[in-house]
Protein backbone atom coordinates (compact mmCIF):
# COMPACT_ATOMS: atom_id res chain seq x y z
CA UNK A 1 0.00 0.00 0.00
CA UNK A 2 1.52 3.48 -1.16
CA UNK A 3 2.16 5.91 2.13
CA UNK A 4 -0.05 8.52 1.30
CA UNK A 5 1.39 10.52 3.43
CA UNK A 6 4.90 11.09 1.61
CA UNK A 7 3.86 9.98 -1.96
CA UNK A 8 5.24 12.54 -4.49
CA UNK A 9 2.71 13.26 -6.80
CA UNK A 10 3.83 14.16 -10.39
CA UNK A 11 2.37 17.44 -10.45
CA UNK A 12 1.11 17.49 -13.81
CA UNK A 13 -2.33 18.58 -13.08
CA UNK A 14 -3.60 16.46 -15.77
CA UNK A 15 -7.43 15.51 -13.81
CA UNK A 16 -7.57 12.03 -15.19
CA UNK A 17 -8.05 11.53 -11.04
CA UNK A 18 -11.13 13.20 -11.37
CA UNK A 19 -9.37 16.43 -9.62
CA UNK A 20 -8.28 19.77 -11.29
CA UNK A 21 -4.72 19.60 -9.63
CA UNK A 22 -2.41 17.35 -7.80
CA UNK A 23 -2.75 19.63 -4.87
CA UNK A 24 -6.57 18.92 -4.48
CA UNK A 25 -6.41 15.02 -5.00
CA UNK A 26 -3.18 15.38 -2.23
CA UNK A 27 -6.24 16.75 0.09
CA UNK A 28 -8.58 13.77 -0.32
CA UNK A 29 -6.10 10.99 0.37
CA UNK A 30 -5.90 11.37 4.08
CA UNK A 31 -9.21 10.46 4.35
CA UNK A 32 -9.50 8.32 1.16
CA UNK A 33 -6.30 6.52 0.45
CA UNK A 34 -7.87 4.05 -1.90
CA UNK A 35 -8.07 6.65 -4.61
CA UNK A 36 -4.09 6.82 -4.92
CA UNK A 37 -5.04 4.12 -7.17
CA UNK A 38 -6.32 7.05 -9.72
CA UNK A 39 -2.41 8.40 -10.86
CA UNK A 40 -1.77 6.61 -13.42
CA UNK A 41 1.49 8.37 -13.37
CA UNK A 42 2.21 6.11 -10.50
CA UNK A 43 1.48 2.81 -12.01
CA UNK A 44 4.02 0.33 -12.62
CA UNK A 45 2.64 -0.14 -16.16
CA UNK A 46 3.07 3.17 -17.32
CA UNK A 47 4.27 3.90 -20.72
CA UNK A 48 8.11 4.25 -20.71
CA UNK A 49 8.37 3.53 -17.39
CA UNK A 50 12.05 2.15 -17.21
CA UNK A 51 15.36 3.15 -16.31
CA UNK A 52 16.60 4.90 -19.89
CA UNK A 53 13.58 7.82 -18.79
CA UNK A 54 16.46 9.47 -16.60
CA UNK A 55 19.33 8.93 -19.06
CA UNK A 56 21.40 12.46 -19.39
CA UNK A 57 21.15 13.52 -22.67
CA UNK A 58 23.97 13.74 -25.37
CA UNK A 59 23.90 17.30 -26.27
CA UNK A 60 26.31 17.19 -28.43
CA UNK A 61 25.07 14.17 -30.96
CA UNK A 62 21.44 14.51 -30.82
CA UNK A 63 21.10 16.53 -33.82
CA UNK A 64 17.33 17.15 -32.88
CA UNK A 65 16.91 20.78 -33.53
CA UNK A 66 19.39 20.77 -36.81
CA UNK A 67 22.73 21.64 -34.98
CA UNK A 68 20.89 24.48 -33.10
CA UNK A 69 22.10 22.88 -29.55
CA UNK A 70 26.09 23.13 -30.41
CA UNK A 71 27.91 24.10 -26.79
CA UNK A 72 30.46 26.22 -28.90
CA UNK A 73 27.85 27.99 -31.02
CA UNK A 74 27.98 31.81 -31.01
CA UNK A 75 25.15 33.61 -30.04
CA UNK A 76 25.45 36.75 -31.85
CA UNK A 77 23.92 38.75 -35.01
CA UNK A 78 20.16 38.43 -36.70
CA UNK A 79 20.44 34.74 -36.55
CA UNK A 80 20.73 34.31 -33.06
CA UNK A 81 17.66 35.92 -31.13
CA UNK A 82 17.53 33.36 -28.54
CA UNK A 83 20.22 32.84 -26.17
CA UNK A 84 20.54 29.79 -23.90
CA UNK A 85 19.12 30.01 -20.46
CA UNK A 86 21.51 30.00 -17.95
CA UNK A 87 19.08 28.67 -15.19
CA UNK A 88 18.39 25.45 -16.56
CA UNK A 89 18.79 22.88 -13.75
CA UNK A 90 21.27 20.47 -14.80
CA UNK A 91 19.63 17.38 -13.70
CA UNK A 92 16.97 18.21 -15.97
CA UNK A 93 16.53 14.47 -18.12
CA UNK A 94 15.67 15.74 -21.67
CA UNK A 95 13.82 12.51 -22.28
CA UNK A 96 10.48 11.93 -22.77
CA UNK A 97 8.69 9.11 -21.50
CA UNK A 98 9.29 6.82 -24.48
CA UNK A 99 13.38 8.10 -23.66
CA UNK A 100 13.87 10.30 -26.73
CA UNK A 101 15.65 13.56 -26.60
CA UNK A 102 14.35 17.00 -26.77
CA UNK A 103 15.43 20.69 -26.69
CA UNK A 104 13.32 22.46 -24.39
CA UNK A 105 10.10 22.52 -21.97
CA UNK A 106 6.65 24.66 -23.09
CA UNK A 107 4.72 25.71 -20.10
CA UNK A 108 1.43 27.67 -20.11
CA UNK A 109 1.05 31.17 -19.24
CA UNK A 110 0.70 31.43 -15.56
CA UNK A 111 -2.46 33.35 -15.76
CA UNK A 112 -4.55 30.79 -17.60
CA UNK A 113 -6.10 27.59 -16.93
CA UNK A 114 -3.66 25.02 -19.37
CA UNK A 115 -1.64 25.05 -22.19
CA UNK A 116 -2.69 27.63 -25.25
CA UNK A 117 -3.58 25.36 -28.43
CA UNK A 118 -4.68 26.63 -31.71
CA UNK A 119 -7.21 24.61 -33.40
CA UNK A 120 -9.31 24.26 -36.22
CA UNK A 121 -12.04 21.32 -37.00
CA UNK A 122 -11.77 19.01 -39.79
CA UNK A 123 -15.32 20.65 -40.26
CA UNK A 124 -14.52 24.23 -39.91
CA UNK A 125 -18.36 25.08 -40.64
CA UNK A 126 -18.80 23.23 -37.04
CA UNK A 127 -17.43 26.39 -34.86
CA UNK A 128 -20.56 28.08 -36.55
CA UNK A 129 -23.01 25.26 -36.62
CA UNK A 130 -22.02 24.58 -33.07
CA UNK A 131 -22.20 28.49 -32.16
CA UNK A 132 -18.99 27.80 -30.07
CA UNK A 133 -18.29 30.80 -27.60
CA UNK A 134 -15.67 32.07 -25.38
CA UNK A 135 -15.29 30.03 -22.59
CA UNK A 136 -17.52 27.38 -23.76
CA UNK A 137 -16.28 23.78 -22.55
CA UNK A 138 -14.95 21.13 -25.71
CA UNK A 139 -13.74 18.50 -26.16
CA UNK A 140 -12.27 16.53 -29.24
CA UNK A 141 -8.93 14.83 -30.65
CA UNK A 142 -6.10 15.92 -32.87
CA UNK A 143 -5.85 13.50 -35.84
CA UNK A 144 -3.31 13.05 -38.29
CA UNK A 145 -0.17 14.91 -39.52
CA UNK A 146 -1.18 17.94 -37.29
CA UNK A 147 -0.53 15.27 -33.85
CA UNK A 148 -2.52 12.12 -34.12
CA UNK A 149 -2.52 12.60 -30.54
CA UNK A 150 -4.31 9.59 -28.91
CA UNK A 151 -6.00 11.22 -25.48
CA UNK A 152 -8.87 13.04 -26.18
CA UNK A 153 -8.46 16.68 -25.28
CA UNK A 154 -10.42 18.75 -22.79
CA UNK A 155 -10.82 22.64 -23.14
CA UNK A 156 -12.35 25.82 -22.13
CA UNK A 157 -11.95 28.13 -25.20
CA UNK A 158 -10.54 31.43 -25.30
CA UNK A 159 -10.96 33.13 -28.86
CA UNK A 160 -13.08 31.80 -31.41
CA UNK A 161 -12.91 33.28 -35.28
CA UNK A 162 -16.51 32.00 -36.79
CA UNK A 163 -15.41 33.03 -40.14
CA UNK A 164 -12.32 31.17 -40.57
CA UNK A 165 -13.30 28.32 -37.88
CA UNK A 166 -10.11 28.61 -35.84
CA UNK A 167 -10.34 28.42 -32.16
CA UNK A 168 -7.61 29.35 -29.41
CA UNK A 169 -8.59 27.40 -26.03
CA UNK A 170 -6.56 26.48 -22.95
CA UNK A 171 -6.66 22.62 -22.49
CA UNK A 172 -7.20 21.47 -19.13
CA UNK A 173 -8.62 18.19 -17.68
CA UNK A 174 -11.58 16.28 -17.85
CA UNK A 175 -13.72 17.13 -15.07
CA UNK A 176 -15.02 20.35 -16.40
CA UNK A 177 -16.35 18.38 -19.05
CA UNK A 178 -17.85 15.74 -16.22
CA UNK A 179 -19.03 18.43 -13.99
CA UNK A 180 -20.42 20.75 -16.70
CA UNK A 181 -21.25 18.90 -19.81
CA UNK A 182 -19.51 19.99 -23.06
CA UNK A 183 -19.41 20.75 -26.76
CA UNK A 184 -17.86 17.55 -29.03
CA UNK A 185 -15.90 18.99 -31.58
CA UNK A 186 -14.65 15.29 -32.95
CA UNK A 187 -11.36 15.33 -34.74
CA UNK A 188 -9.89 18.72 -34.87
CA UNK A 189 -6.49 20.00 -36.44
CA UNK A 190 -3.94 21.44 -33.85
CA UNK A 191 -2.36 24.51 -35.98
CA UNK A 192 0.05 26.17 -33.23
CA UNK A 193 1.22 26.18 -29.58
CA UNK A 194 1.25 29.49 -27.43
CA UNK A 195 3.32 29.24 -24.06
CA UNK A 196 6.65 30.09 -22.20
CA UNK A 197 10.03 28.40 -22.54
CA UNK A 198 11.86 28.64 -19.05
CA UNK A 199 14.26 25.43 -19.41
CA UNK A 200 15.96 25.08 -22.53
CA UNK A 201 19.15 23.53 -23.73
CA UNK A 202 19.28 25.54 -27.02
CA UNK A 203 19.46 28.78 -28.56
CA UNK A 204 16.02 29.50 -29.64
CA UNK A 205 15.77 30.69 -32.70
CA UNK A 206 13.23 32.00 -35.64
CA UNK A 207 12.72 29.76 -37.92
CA UNK A 208 14.34 27.06 -36.80
CA UNK A 209 12.71 23.13 -35.73
CA UNK A 210 12.64 22.08 -32.25
CA UNK A 211 11.78 18.69 -30.02
CA UNK A 212 9.98 19.92 -27.20
CA UNK A 213 7.64 18.35 -24.63
CA UNK A 214 4.47 20.34 -23.41
CA UNK A 215 5.49 20.50 -19.25
CA UNK A 216 1.60 19.10 -19.15
CA UNK A 217 1.44 16.58 -21.31
CA UNK A 218 -0.23 13.70 -19.82
CA UNK A 219 1.89 11.15 -22.00
CA UNK A 220 4.99 13.04 -21.49
CA UNK A 221 5.97 12.55 -24.85
CA UNK A 222 7.76 14.69 -26.57
CA UNK A 223 6.70 17.03 -29.89
CA UNK A 224 8.41 19.04 -32.63
CA UNK A 225 7.65 22.41 -33.89
CA UNK A 226 8.36 25.68 -36.15
CA UNK A 227 8.97 28.36 -33.67
CA UNK A 228 7.91 31.51 -35.77
CA UNK A 229 7.57 33.92 -32.54
CA UNK A 230 10.22 34.68 -30.28
CA UNK A 231 10.06 37.43 -27.59
CA UNK A 232 11.86 38.06 -24.27
CA UNK A 233 9.75 38.71 -21.36
CA UNK A 234 11.59 38.55 -18.02
CA UNK A 235 12.87 35.74 -17.06
CA UNK A 236 11.40 33.49 -19.40
CA UNK A 237 10.85 33.38 -23.49
CA UNK A 238 7.27 33.70 -24.95
CA UNK A 239 6.80 31.39 -27.48
CA UNK A 240 4.60 30.55 -30.61
CA UNK A 241 5.04 27.08 -32.38
CA UNK A 242 3.34 25.87 -35.35
CA UNK A 243 3.82 22.68 -38.17
CA UNK A 244 3.25 20.36 -34.83
CA UNK A 245 4.11 16.92 -35.00
CA UNK A 246 4.24 14.21 -31.89
CA UNK A 247 7.67 11.79 -31.97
Amino acid sequence: MVDTATVKLPGLNCGLCGYRTCDEFRGQLASSPELIRRCIHLSDDRIGNGPHIEKPRNVEGCGACAGSCGAAQASVGIANIGVRSAATPAALAWRDSLGREFDFYLEHFPEEPGPREIIIPHNPMITREMDIQVGDIMIGRPLGMSCGCPITHCGVATEVDHRTGVISWCVTGPLGPRQKGFKDLGYYIAEGYEGIVRDSQCDLKIGMRYFFQPRMCMLQWRHSGLLNYLSRNGDHWQVRLEGLWIG
